[in-house]
């Protein structure tokens, strides 16, 4: 599997709110989590173009990433700036 609970953990510890491994819930995290996701299956559609599945599953990935991403700019607009500067999500 490309997600393995290591890499979860990874993930968590570098992007999460608290800096440790157990933070699963902040939004930071999460949006870091679903952005390791939708890069993965883009790089999966890219080559299996006939996937509508998958396809359907990054774009309802993509919304909730949007959705977690206008929570996190409502509430604090540094902790947004710097998940996406920390991301590189923008351009």
């Amino acid at each position: 599997m490309y997600l393995t609970s290591e890499k979860k953990q990874e993930l968590f510890k570098t992007h999460g709110k608290l800096k440790s491994a157990t933070d699963t819930g902040s939004p930071e995290s999460q949006i870091a989590l679903f952005t390791y996701r939708i890069n993965h299956l883009t790089e999966h559609l890219k080559v299996n173009k006939k996937d509508f599945s998958t396809e359907r599953a990054l774009t309802m990935l993509v919304g909730k990433r949007r959705r977690l991403l206008d929570y996190a700019k409502k509430k604090d607009i540094n902790r947004y700036r710097s998940i996406i500067k920390e991301l590189g999500i923008r351009k």
